[in-house]
């Protein structure tokens, strides 16, 4: 049987992912301070992003993101195992978006990922410490979009 404390870490965890996608999809950046650790690595590259620390990325986010109409993230099905202060988890996304075509039309292309996560107690709560992407599917990507390079 799970303690209160446990019951408690877990979550706080879950709900991290959801923090995370709900700031992306707001553009709301300044709340993903409430997510990540001020040094935590973020790694995007299999999806054709960069990696980084968190601040090098969140600046990175800010100026990608708006070159999408709309997009949303919907995560799930998180195996969380929990090790006192520390945790990992993987978890499921999924992200359809609206991509700005050269002729000026729009197209939504579909993106299936896992986010691969560490977290970590601090003072101020549960931080996510590491973030890793890891590709799972694409559909109707545009030839000038490429999600699979290797940054």
């Amino acid at each position: 049987m799970l303690s209160l404390q446990e019951i408690s870490d877990r979550l706080e965890i879950q709900q991290l992912p959801v923090t995370y996608a709900s700031s992306i999809d707001q553009h709301n950046f300044d709340g993903l301070d409430q997510v990540f650790t001020p040094t935590a690595y973020i790694d995007y590259r299999a999806l054709g992003g960069i990696d980084g620390k968190f601040p090098e990325v969140k600046a990175w986010l800010k100026q990608v993101l708006p070159g999408f109409g709309r997009y949303y993230h919907m995560v799930g099905n998180m195996d969380l195992k929990l090790s006192g202060d520390t945790a990992a988890a993987r978890t499921i996304c999924f992200n359809p978006m609206e991509v700005k075509m050269p002729d000026g039309k729009t197209q939504v292309m579909f993106i299936g990922l896992w986010y691969v996560d560490k977290f970590v107690r601090t003072p101020q709560g549960w931080r996510m410490s590491e973030r890793i992407e890891e590709a799972c599917y694409s559909y109707n990507v545009p030839s000038h979009i490429d999600t699979s390079k290797k940054a």
